[in-house]
């Protein structure tokens, strides 16, 4: 997706259903939470002070990255506009849309990102090299 901007990414605030004893949040494969079908899901934690994760651009790979515990960044960058977005709350996530360089840093004590993907892994869909992102966006 070549054509994608910062701009086509969007947070999304999922149900929180909220009891005496805690809450829930339910995010269902029904188009209805988010705009794919989850096929793989991953979880980051223990990162430690200082360090980054992702430094990465997927070409058809859709993600909801969610703050399941405590508070990180996500830098998106389109080769043009490069924008920040802080994830802190459990119940609302990040969705990143193909074609977008992402860095994932500031990670709070304990934090843990849970990551949502519409595709199972594959090498082939990664871009690893910033050079070669910004030619890939040309």
């Amino acid at each position: 997706m070549k054509n994608t901007t910062v701009y086509n990414c969007s947070v999304i605030e999922m149900d929180k259903h909220h009891s005496d004893v805690g809450n829930i949040t339910v995010i269902e494969n029904n188009n209805k939470d988010i705009p794919f079908d989850v096929q793989r899901t991953y979880y980051l934690y223990d990162v430690p002070g200082g360090e980054e994760r992702g430094g990465h651009a997927h070409r058809e790979l859709q993600q909801l990255i969610v703050a399941a515990s405590g508070s990180f960044d996500v830098m998106l960058d389109d080769g043009n506009v490069k924008r920040t977005v802080t994830l802190n709350r459990p119940y609302q996530g990040l969705l990143v849309v193909p074609g977008l360089w992402r860095e994932l840093n500031n990670f709070s004590s304990g934090s843990v990102c849970l990551v949502l993907a519409s595709h199972k892994y594959n090498e082939t869909d990664y871009i690893r090299n910033y050079e070669d992102f910004l030619s890939y966006k040309r």
